[in-house]
């Protein structure tokens, strides 16, 4: 064996030994467990993967672990977390990849170092011009935790608070996403697949872009062809709040009523419903009237015209119909109708 060959096998040996002399081969279990947590933001599923050291009455902070050293923030091989979409750390930008999680402890500030190796065993070999990005953050008390842990606290639709706790100590930094610009480039993709040939794909990308007020003109192409394919209540009412937003709206209150010459019974009775809880009673009295003429034995327009009934105060008629309701309700819905019953009966009032 030559000299150089032998130094070599010799640290790796050494560094094995160091590490609660752990096998390099075989696959035994470890003293510091590993583990991995994953969350998802938006669209983006975050994971870190780690082992867990324990305390074990061990002095840890300045002691196990020295400040002013870098340290794997964690044991055994490099702590990783993998981003599958670009993020930002701290309010800084992070490329979408797998890095190496290492930290600096010292007494009152810590740097967290996104490392592109993420395959090396612990922090034995790392360097900081390898570094993806570097933050610094400040530690704070925690509840103790014999097992070092990560979590992900404060969740918001955007961000998320990472979190590593370990003895009686918290290290936080904040992962957010561009959900939004993310989720788009996500549907273009997901609409060249089998979805593209659905009315309900493209309704749904487009319902997702209205509803956060993004992108309203791509909104309308995908709604548009929605209907290409299957012009239906759903898309056309889709199309009528995409114009809306947009501000158009006589062209808006064209897709609605076109929209409304679609629907069921069903689709009629939900929609007034709709708009009782946005305070709008007497468009939802039309909407239940209309029904009445289109479906006039269906058991949802006589649970309609009761509510009409009701909001004119006129119980007996509301008590009449909602009993016509209840005789022709499938049986998963019978109690409810029941219940509306009773109350009218009681005279109380059930448009509230």
């Amino acid at each position: 064996m030559s000299k150089l060959r032998f130094l070599v096998l010799s640290s790796v040996l050494l560094i094995a030994a160091l590490c609660s002399a752990q096998s390099t081969q075989m696959d035994l279990p470890r003293p510091s467990q590993r583990a991995q947590v994953t969350q998802r933001i938006g669209i983006t599923d975050i994971t870190i993967t780690y082992s867990r050291p324990l305390v074990n009455g061990r002095k840890i902070w300045g002691g196990l672990v020295p400040y002013g050293q870098v340290w794997r923030a964690g044991a055994n091989e490099n702590t990783i977390i993998t981003f599958p979409n670009d993020v930002s750390i701290d309010g800084k930008p992070l490329a979408a990849g797998t890095y190496g999680l290492h930290m600096i402890p010292t007494e009152n500030d810590w740097t967290v170092a996104f490392s592109k190796v993420h395959s090396a065993w612990g922090s034995f070999t790392y360097k900081e011009s390898e570094d993806a990005l570097r933050v610094t953050v400040k530690p704070q008390p925690a509840e103790m935790h014999n097992a070092l842990t990560y979590d992900f606290n404060d969740l918001k639709p955007d961000s998320s608070v990472v979190v590593m706790s370990w003895d009686k100590l918290a290290v936080p930094f904040t992962v957010s996403v561009d959900v939004n610009k993310i989720v788009e480039a996500s549907l273009h993709n997901q609409l060249r697949g089998l979805s593209q040939y659905t009315w309900d794909g493209w309704d749904d990308a487009a319902t997702y872009l209205v509803d956060n007020k993004v992108d309203l003109d791509e909104a309308l192409k995908y709604e548009d062809n929605s209907i290409k394919n299957e012009d239906r209540f759903e898309n056309e009412m889709t199309k009528s709040r995409i114009l809306a937003a947009m501000g158009q709206t006589q062209q808006s209150e064209q897709a609605k009523a076109k929209a409304l010459s679609l629907a069921n019974a069903q689709q009629l009775y939900g929609y007034a419903r709709q708009l009782q809880r946005e305070k709008k009673q007497t468009e939802a009295f039309a909407i239940y009237k209309e029904a009445a003429q289109k479906y006039p034995d269906n058991w949802l327009t006589h649970a309609g015209l009761a509510r009409v009934a009701c909001g004119e105060g006129n119980y007996p008629e509301a008590t009449k119909q909602m009993e016509a309701a209840l005789a022709g309700a499938p049986d998963g819905a019978k109690s409810g109708v029941q219940g509306l019953v009773t109350k009218l009966q009681n005279k109380q009032d059930i448009n509230q």
